[in-house]
């Protein structure tokens, strides 16, 4: 990389920052820009500097928005007795992909992970009682990821939220369609035979 000028360094360097993006992608990445038209270039650096100015978290729901509300909890066509609580955005954004929800969301920005000091303060917990607070809501799915801390985190908000006056559910997990059993790993399938259900 010696024989790059500075600024192509720069920027290399810049980009191996990002996640997921190493020293030959984005070297790859670097070129493409390079020898892309200065319009498309001065774009890409104007969309860069206008998300980061522009982009915060929705005053309801805490997913990203670049309005007070996001585009979900402004939409009155939503259901607003059904409340869906995800870990990060981009699980809400995989689930609307599915096209299988049409009520809100609660993002909690993350999950309890005592090992790591994360405790119900750090993440949007208390939100997340608040709304259910103020009532309208019937039904609260919990839509947190089967890894130990998401589990640990479904666990804690169905016990603080047991006794109140909501439908509280989970969102089923087990083998993919299409999985090969043999290659399913032994947590995923004790969790399908848990959670079976009649045909």
């Amino acid at each position: 990389m010696r024989h790059y000028p500075a600024s192509i360094k720069r920027l290399i360097a810049a980009m191996t920052r990002l996640p997921g993006i190493g020293e030959k992608t984005a070297e790859r990445l670097a070129m493409h820009i390079l020898s892309m038209p200065q319009k498309e270039v001065a774009s890409l650096a104007e969309s860069l500097l206008e998300m980061k100015q522009s982009v915060r978290l929705c005053s309801l729901c805490h997913s990203l928005s670049d309005a007070d509300l996001c585009p979900i909890c402004r939409d009155p066509s939503r259901d607003t007795g059904v409340l869906c609580v995800v870990e990060q955005p981009a699980d809400m954004a995989a689930i609307e992909k599915s096209g299988a929800f049409t009520g809100r969301y609660h993002i909690l920005q993350g999950v309890l992970s005592p090992m790591c000091g994360v405790g119900p303060g750090d993440i949007r917990v208390q939100e997340l009682f608040d709304r259910i607070g103020k009532g309208g809501i019937g039904e609260v799915i919990l839509a947190t990821s089967t890894s130990v801390e998401g589990e640990a985190t479904a666990a804690y908000l169905a016990e603080r939220l047991r006794g109140l006056p909501v439908k509280l559910t989970r969102i089923a997990s087990g083998v993919p369609m299409g999985g090969d059993l043999k290659y399913v790993d032994a947590v995923t399938l004790k969790r399908a035979m848990d959670t079976r259900h009649g045909v």
